[in-house]
């Protein structure tokens, strides 16, 4: 588990709220599993183009990778709604239903 502290500081210095998330062990493997795929979509990508592919077949690739991209989400917002913001309703903290909202409408432009 060394790893996932290490990804996690390095994720949240370019982009994070400074909020941290313990996951289990099932969402954490079942999350990295998901981007690692993603990850090697995206490596095809790249490889494709260096030989030449046809620009229809790469869009297909694209298309599947946005996809999963999406599916990613759709797991983790999931995961989110029924811990994150069920404990802090539970503890009282309201607030997080607005930052819900906000991200939604983030996620949905």
């Amino acid at each position: 588990m060394g790893n996932k502290e290490e990804i996690t500081v390095e994720a949240c210095e370019c982009c994070c709220s400074g909020k941290h998330k313990s996951r289990d062990d099932k969402e954490y493997k079942d999350l990295m599993n998901r981007l690692k795929r993603i990850e090697g979509q995206v490596r095809g990508v790249e490889n494709m183009l260096e030989k030449d592919a046809y620009c229809t077949d790469i869009l297909m690739q694209v298309s599947a990778i946005t996809s999963a991209l999406n599916s990613f989400n759709k797991v983790l917002l999931a995961n989110h709604v029924k811990t994150c913001v069920a404990d802090n309703i539970r503890e009282g903290n309201e607030d997080v239903v607005d930052e819900l909202v906000g991200v939604l409408q983030k996620l949905m432009k």
